[in-house]
Order: structure tokens, then sequence, then C-alpha cells
């Protein structure tokens, strides 16, 4: 009789599944199938009180959704280097415009805060679901309805997430078996019969040693977490996951049937009840008081009757739970190092860590994002106490688009924030803080990043003559507007794309009886001088409608002179009206313009305008920003930067115009952005809900504490992310960018060129 071959074993063999299909469907053996689910942080440790418990009580529904046929698992993964996709983000490519000395130091800048940030440490969370099935197709589906389940369930909690598909499964597999090397595998150069584990598994695993092991240049070790605590925090798997460096934690979680679940805590109870009564028998033979029972097992009883009682007559499911950790270094002493930090956060939540000893291979495909469970270690527990386990502690902010720019450093976990305001549903956006807070820098810092990287034309509207040296320094435009100015803006020029494109005249029309509202003054225009205005207005235009040539363009003197001729008096009133601006001391606003609109950086530097001008003022460069918006439409966008933007809402014609901005610029590119020291000025303004309601950015600084309980209410901010706008230095507070809130800290380095160019500080610009 021949001798059967001993099999050979490899590599491929540790990792415990038959195939990987490219849809992301996992087949483990004949009858078990997987699929994974990546998904994201939300702000918990942050929220308010009541959003902390709703969440909670979210997660622990998600739990309590799955059925006893599906096993359940959950996977952190921590990994220092592999942050290739955010330094690719922030590669902002040359553009031989003369920046492109600025744009190196920018980049540079940029990889160092990556760098400062987590050292290049990359978080991720996953939830992978396994199933037993006959064949696949039953598997599919079975896994789709499970997967539109589970993805449904995180969008109602905020969180985002999205199914992997089979390279990327391979690729997370391959990066936590081969943390150095790159990935390189398509379905396509597949062959046939060849196995996907041959693309994943590291050249070598070692398991001899019994508490560690090797693969390729590191070694690793794996440990069981035990659960020894009646009570746990819920920031102790944060705490965890927030150790620099490597480490893998797999949550493997079954579930019982309710009845089965119940039958099994009674019989706990049982057992415990005869341990009490063996304890009294012992206490009676040796003649102590038989009261006196083991702390112990009084404990356990007591945790035993309260998880009977959950499950009874509260909404709690029972979970056979297993934890593994896995770490892995170069050296021995550096994988200790961690594995004594983890414990310590352990002891101090009265649990312990266990090395897996002679099971090293097993913990290893524990860690995995697989479904499979190797380890028998399980412990009961119920959905409450499972979800104290919880994964969420701050929202990062990362968008890794062509138009992101950088907003400094997330103050929790000390990642970079990069965020394109354009992927907003509502892009405008607010400045806010008390004077010294940082706000004019933060402007100019994002102004200059969007010179730098998009091709965006930037307008400032500046009050102070503070935004003056940045903008000749990007070869932009600074346009004095005074009455002594030589500089000109006509309040009647006008474009074929002006306003909706369809009528520009009609949209125009509204401006010019803004206009002329703010030069009656008093209760406004009537309805017979509307009627007037209305009739003139054809009139003035028709010469550059027919041949649009700039002398053709209308000036104001050309509406004086148009009312003048009116038969009625309302004319001839207004004409009155009108004339100190066009033959008087405040005709700057009658004459052609003769500054050049067409720079992608411009800036109406109003510090010289005089009281009696400046709501015309500011309405005239409102319009002519509107025009400007009009002609960019549908090629590029148009960043507004209004300083001192409460006074804007302070008069009823500039407020209106303004809230019209911010319904309207969106549609065609426009993004405008209020910055203001004088919050409660800006809060009492009758137009302040129309403004926040359609505002889906604030980045909010240091804050008045009158101003911080309004602002607290008005936008639910919890007590919490309060400290990071109380008393805090000059670039630190909170972005609001979405539904997302970030706590952020913008220390830019100050001996670079570009920190020169936006400070507002004298002495340091030199």
């Amino acid at each position: 009789m021949l001798k059967k071959e001993e099999k050979i074993y490899t590599v491929e063999d540790t990792i415990p599944y038959l195939r990987m299909f490219s849809e992301g469907i996992c087949q483990l053996d004949e009858r078990r199938y997987s699929k994974t689910i990546a998904f994201q942080d939300i702000n918990y440790q942050l929220a308010l009180e009541e959003d902390r418990d709703l969440i909670f009580n979210q997660f622990a529904n998600f739990l309590n959704s799955f059925d006893p046929s599906v096993h359940i698992e959950l996977n952190y993964v921590n990994q220092m280097g592999r942050n290739k996709d955010l330094q690719d983000a922030i590669k902002i490519a040359d553009k031989n415009d003369g920046y492109d000395e600025v744009r190196k130091e920018f980049r540079e800048m940029l990889k160092m805060q990556l760098n400062k940030g987590n050292n290049g440490l990359k978080k991720m969370k996953f939830v992978t679901f396994t199933i037993e099935a006959d064949n696949l197709d039953q598997a599919k589906a079975n896994l789709n309805r499970l997967e539109v389940d589970i993805l449904s369930n995180f969008k109602a909690m905020g969180v985002r997430a999205e199914s992997l598909d089979g390279e990327e499964r391979l690729r997370l597999i391959h990066d936590m078996l081969n943390p150095d090397e790159d990935f390189n595998f398509s379905y396509q150069d597949l062959k046939k019969k060849e196995s996907t584990k041959s693309y994943i598994t590291p050249k070598v695993f070692n398991f001899a040693p019994a508490e560690i092991f090797k693969f390729g240049k590191y070694i690793g070790s794996t440990t069981h977490f035990q659960i020894l605590a009646s009570e746990l925090s819920d920031k102790m798997l944060s705490e965890l996951l927030n150790i620099e460096d490597n480490i893998y934690i797999g949550f493997h979680i079954d579930v019982i049937e309710q009845t089965e679940a119940v039958k099994i805590i009674k019989r706990k109870n049982t057992d415990i009840d005869k341990m009490k009564i063996e304890e009294q028998q012992k206490a009676i033979r040796a003649g102590y008081d038989m009261d006196i029972i083991p702390s112990d097992i009084n404990t356990y009883g007591n945790d035993v009757k309260s998880m009977l009682s959950d499950l009874q007559n509260r909404d709690e499911r029972l979970f056979l739970v297993t934890i593994v950790i896995m770490n892995y270094a170069r050296t021995l002493q550096k994988l200790e190092n961690t594995i004594a930090q983890i414990s310590s956060i352990a002891n101090k939540n009265n649990c312990q860590i266990k090395r897996l000893s002679h099971m090293q291979e097993q913990g290893l495909v524990t860690v995995l994002p697989l479904g499979t469970n190797e380890i028998e270690i399980k412990r009961y527990l119920t959905s409450s106490s499972t979800a104290v386990f919880m994964p969420f502690t701050t929202e990062e902010l990362f968008i890794d688009s062509s138009n992101s720019l950088y907003y400094g450093l997330n103050a929790l976990s000390q990642n970079l924030i990069m965020a394109d305001r354009k992927l907003l549903k509502n892009p405008n956006g607010l400045i806010l803080g008390t004077p010294g807070s940082g706000k004019s820098f933060s402007a100019k810092r994002e102004m200059a990043n969007a010179i730098l990287v998009t091709d965006d034309d930037v307008i400032i509207c500046d009050p102070e003559g503070e935004y003056g040296n940045l903008v000749r320094q990007f070869n932009g435009e600074v346009i004095k507007v005074s009455a002594k100015s030589k500089d000109y803006l006509n309040p009647l020029d006008i474009n074929m794309n002006y306003g909706d494109g369809d009528a520009p005249l009609k949209d125009k029309a509204n401006f010019i009886m803004s206009l002329l509202e703010l030069v009656v003054g008093g209760s406004g225009l009537t309805a017979a001088e509307k009627s007037v205005i209305d009739r003139c207005l054809p009139k003035i235009y028709d010469n550059y409608f027919n041949n649009p040539i700039p002398e053709n363009m209308p000036i104001l003197e050309d509406l004086y002179n148009q009312l003048l001729s009116q038969d009625e008096v309302v004319g001839q009133k207004l004409a009155t009206e009108l004339e100190i601006y066009v033959k008087g001391s405040l005709n700057v606003f009658n004459n052609r313009s003769n500054v050049d609109m067409n720079k992608q950086l411009l800036c109406f530097d109003i510090k010289e305008l005089g009281t009696q001008l400046k709501k015309i003022g500011m309405l005239v460069i409102q319009d002519q920003v509107w025009n400007k918006v009009s002609l960019n439409r549908g090629k590029k966008a148009t960043r507004y930067y209004i300083d001192e933007f409460h006074l804007l809402l302070k008069d009823q014609q500039t407020a209106s115009y303004s809230v019209e901005i911010w319904k309207r610029f969106r549609k065609w590119g426009g993004i405008p952005t209020g910055i203001t020291q004088n919050v409660k000025d800006l809060l009492t303004s009758m137009e302040i809900e129309n403004i926040f309601d359609n505002t889906d950015f604030i980045l909010m600084l240091n804050q008045a504490s009158g101003d911080r309980e309004i602002l607290a209410k008005k936008l639910k901010i919890s007590p919490y992310q309060l400290n990071y706008i109380t008393n805090s230095n000059a670039g630190e507070g909170l972005l609001f960018f979405g539904n997302t809130i970030v706590p952020f800290i913008d220390k830019f380095p100050k001996n670079t060129m570009l920190y020169k160019l936006m400070t507002t500080k004298p002495e340091e610009a030199k």
C-alpha cells in the first residue's frame, strides 16, 4: 500500500479562506461567506450629552439588529507609515505663474504638518459580517440584503460608510500583513487556478516562539482582552486607539437567540446560588459566619441578576464576544513597550490582556477582517455592555480633492484638516472671532491657498486696508474706493450674463432700485418713483445693447438726465436727490470703470470711504462682485470675502442685497465669506436667520462670553466643544463643515514667506 504524501504547509495556508470574489464576497469554507464595510468616525466624545446618549443607543440598536445566523466582526486598524494617499493629497501642482517657489514652501509646510500630526498613523474601521449559505447565489442575496441594512443603520447614525470590493479587501489584508510593501494586484492579471492569497501573504510566517511570531521584517504578538470589570467606560476603546503605534483590534460578536439567552443566564444564576450554598456549608463546618460570602461570588452574582433583568425587562440581547489585539514592531523592545501601554489602559479599566500562548497564528487570523474567529475564549455581554466599546471619537476632516484647502490640525487627533468648500451643499461661509483671535489671518490663509491651488477668482471687501500687501504680492489689483480716489467703479456696469442671464436688465433694475432707495433715504421708493425709474432704464442702456463697447456703457449722469426729462414731478424729485452723486461733492461713482476687473485677485479698499458714501459704496462693490460671478459662471468659482460683515447687515438695503448673494451665489459658483469680530451685532440682524440657514461653513475662533452662549444655542455646540472657543489662543477654534464639527489648531510656521505675506502684525512682516 502506497503511503499518502504528507501535505506541505505554506504561508498561504495560514489565511483561512477559499476564494475572494471581485465583488467583495469572501468564501471562507464550504458554507461560510463574508463581506466587509469600511466606516468613518463621527463626533461622539465632544457631542452634547443627549447626542452622546442617542449615538450610544443607536450603536446598541445596530448590534441588536443582527440575528443569530450572522457573525459580526468589528475591526480597528491603526497603521504607521501608511499615509501615501495623504501625501498625494497635499501635492500642489506648479503653474509657472511666478509663485511656484511659494507653492514649494507650502507643500513642505503641509508635509511637516502631516508628520507633526500623528506620524503618519492611518486609522481605519470596518465591520465584517459572515453568514452560512448552500451556494454562492444564496450567499450573494443574503449578504446584499444585510449590506443594505448595515449601510442604512450607519446612515441613521450620521456615519459615512461604503462596501469594499474584492480588490479593496485584498489590499486591506495585504497592507496588514505587509506593512512596508506596495500592493500590486488586479483581477484581470489573476491566472487560472491561481489563488488571490499569493498576492497578500508575506514571504515568511514563523509561529515557533510561544508568545510572538515573525512575518516579513516584523515581530508580532497577539493578546486576548479579558473583561473583568462589571462596568466599563465608553472611552476605553478610544484610549487604546489613541496609542500612536501599530495596533489591530478584532471584536467578534455572536448573537444568542433570546429564549436561549434567558436559559443560559438563568443556569448561571442557579450555579451561583449553588456556589453560595457550598460556601455557607463550608463556613458552618469551619465555625465561621455563614453570611460572609466571598466578594467575587457576590459581585458575579449581582452581575448575572442585573444581566437577567436587562434581558427580560429591557430591550437587551445577549452576545458572545471575543476581543483580540495584535501589535507589531521591528524590534522586540518596541513591541513590548506598546503591549505594556495597552496593558496599562486595560488595568486602569479593571481589565487584563493575556498573551495567546502557542496560539499566535490563531490570534493573527482572528484580527484579520475575514469573519473568522479561531480563539475559543468568549465572554457573555449584553447589548449595552458591548456598545460600551464605542468606536466613535472625533470626526476627521480630510477631503482628498484637487480643490482641497488647508485649515490646520484636528485638535483632538492632531490629523491634518483639508477640505473643499465646493463640495458642500451650501459653500457660503462665516469667519467669527474676537480681535486678535486670528480671523484675518485665517481668511488670508484661505485666500492664498485658493490662489496657489485653484483657478478661482478671489475678491475682497477690505474696510481696514489690511489685505493690500497680500493682494499686491500675488499681482492682484487693489481698488481704492473713496471720494478722493482716482479708481472709478461705475454702478451701472452690466454684462450680457448679468444676474440670471435671461434678462440682464431686469436683474440690474433691482440693483438700481436698491441704490436709489439709499439715495432717497427714509421709507424708500414709492410705486410712482419705481415706475419712472423702470421707464428710464431701457432708454439709457439702449446704445450699449445695440453696440456693447465700453464707451457706450451708461453712467449715473445718463440716468439723472433721463429722470430730469420726465413729465412727472417724481422724476424731477429723484433727479434732485441724485444730483449730489452726479454733479456734487459725492460724484465719485459718476464715472466709467477704469480698473482692471480681470485680475484673479481683487481687493476693494474702502478704508477712506466716508460715512455718506459707505452704504452706496458697499452696494456698488457687491454689484461689481455680482458682475464678476456672472462672467465666471460655468467656468470657475468666485470667492468673495467681506470683512466687518456685520456692517452690511445693519442697513436694510445692503442687508437684503447680502441675503440675495447668500441665496443665489452658489448656483453660479460664487462662494461668499463674511468675516466679523462683532458677533453680537451680527446676531441681532433681522437677516441673520437667512444667512445662517444658507451657510454650511463656519470657522469659529475665540469668542466673547456673551457671544459664546448665543452661538452655542444657535448652532447646538456642546460644553466640551465650547472649550475650544473659550480663552483660546490665536488660530484655535471650531470648524463647522456641513454636519461635521472639528476642533482645530493652526500654528502656521512663522519662518515662511507665506506667513510674512499674511500676517497682520507689522513687526512680523519684515
